[in-house]
């Protein structure tokens, strides 16, 4: 049995993780800034513009992973991760430094490719240098990241965010600190782990199964050599040549529509959709007004997201742990149905006006039951499912899918929220969950322990 260099993957598999980490941060760090800039920019009083300015960057994460998938498969994993790190330093730089809502929107849109990369490629990276018995827990070491991004972004927006008065007006907002200078640097801490991630990058090697299906053998051997000795970089290069040879032609997007693709396409398309549509993520968009329907202030409000994001990082260990453990089918089974309950007490509470610590325990349970299942099991997922050779092809299209669910999820929900108000929202997202869970039940397959290469074989017939 091999010996595994466990230091060398957790080294190259946390470099290429920081993509999640900046995902994380720059995903989330808008919801802090979201109660000052709105007032710098004056469109506090326009929906439209409001969504749009969450949303921006969700078209942005778009653009990103379709561009995964045109190039990952011609320019590798490693390049597009760090054109990915350079795009993260540019927006964090510039959002912070607009004055006006158009260059604003056009930063935020660089940063949502940078994310659309990092969000299909780091996984992808990590389950290509990781050996199949523990794929599952260096992969999740992406959401991870993704975790302690979105905590580092909390705790930066509520350090930098001065306290604001009860009652404080609009205009009060703008001429504070807060409306002038506190959300952009926000947006301009960034600079410093995107600025890391793009270093660091220039020091892991290519994605071996990459560079086996363009021929690289020696180099792939010098590389799997490393990772778990000469036996098994001899073996895995025989298993990844098997499931190459077939066809070494460059991948055609037609191609994921074949019989046995199609199938397996389609649960990777439903299970990214849903990751969004259980509907966790506006607790991290939209906290101003989810908190504020529950009776809190803007400071509190700050505070409480801190709070979220530390259970986030938490129970996304207990993903780590049980990964390889319970499996991805069973944890994903449990994060459907979780959640599925605990958003009908949560409807019931913002139906009955129940405000306070009952709304923001039921708010930490159903972020608990999403960081330990169906946040990085996802992912586990996505990044093991499809075949070698269009694996690049195939994670674009489910990350396609994920972030047009999430840009859906994240302009809707204010309509959502005016047309049957919080608790109706809620028991919608509950609804979805259960309809998540049937999907999961009837078609997931169970991939844990097995190497990539077997995966294909078993999967696709």
């Amino acid at each position: 049995m091999s010996k595994f260099n466990i230091r060398y993957i957790f080294m190259i598999s946390m470099v290429s993780a920081m993509g999640g980490l900046l995902f994380g941060y720059d995903w989330v760090v808008i919801g802090g800034a979201k109660p000052f800039y709105e007032k710098f920019f004056h469109i506090s009083n326009s929906v439209n513009l409001q969504g749009w300015a969450m949303s921006s960057a969700l078209a942005g994460c778009l653009l990103g992973a379709i561009s995964s998938g045109i190039f990952s498969d011609w320019l590798g994993r490693k390049r597009l991760l760090i054109f990915s790190a350079l795009l993260f330093t540019l927006s964090a730089f510039g959002t912070g430094a607009s004055n006006a809502f158009t260059p604003f929107i056009i930063y935020r849109i660089l940063g949502g490719i940078g994310i659309g990369l990092a969000s299909n490629l780091s996984p992808m990276y990590i389950a290509e240098v990781s050996p199949a018995a523990m794929r599952g827990k260096f992969v999740s070491l992406n959401q991870l990241t993704i975790v302690i991004g979105i905590l580092l972004a909390q705790i930066v927006n509520w350090q930098i965010a001065q306290p604001v008065a009860p009652g404080a007006t609009d205009a009060d907002i703008l001429a504070s600190w807060n409306g002038q200078m506190g959300w952009r640097w926000m947006f301009w801490a960034e600079t410093v782990p995107a600025g890391l991630f793009f270093i660091l990058m220039f020091f892991v090697p290519e994605s071996p199964r990459w560079l086996a299906k363009n021929g690289e053998n020696n180099k792939v051997l010098a590389i799997m050599a490393k990772i778990g000795g000469r036996e098994y970089a001899q073996s895995e290069l025989i298993n990844i040549r098997t499931t190459l040879q077939a066809d070494s032609k460059r991948v055609n997007f037609k191609e994921l529509l074949a019989p046995g693709m199609k199938k397996i396409l389609l649960i990777g398309i439903v299970l990214a959709a849903f990751q969004q549509w259980c509907g966790i993520n506006v607790i991290f968009n939209y906290a101003e007004e989810v908190f504020e329907a529950a009776g809190y202030g803007v400071s509190d409000i700050l505070f409480n997201i801190v709070v979220t994001g530390s259970v986030n990082l938490i129970f996304t260990f207990v993903a780590i742990y049980t990964v390889d453990k319970i499996g991805r089918r069973a944890l994903m089974l449990i994060g459907a149905g979780g959640l599925a309950g605990i958003y009908t007490f949560m409807g019931a509470a913002y139906y009955f006006e129940i405000t306070g610590w009952p709304l923001l325990l039921l708010v930490v349970m159903a972020i608990s039951c999403y960081a330990m299942s169906l946040a990085p099991v996802t992912w586990v997922v996505l990044s093991e499912i499809f075949p070698n050779r269009m694996r690049g092809a195939a994670m674009a299209v489910a990350t396609v899918s994920l972030w047009l669910a999430s840009f859906l999820l994240t302009y809707t929900f204010p309509l959502l929220n005016d047309a049957f108000g919080a608790s109706g929202t809620f028991w919608l997202y509950g609804i979805i969950c259960i309809v998540g869970l049937i999907f999961i039940y009837t078609k997931l397959p169970e991939t844990k322990g097995k190497s990539l290469e077997n995966i294909e074989k078993e999967i696709i017939k």
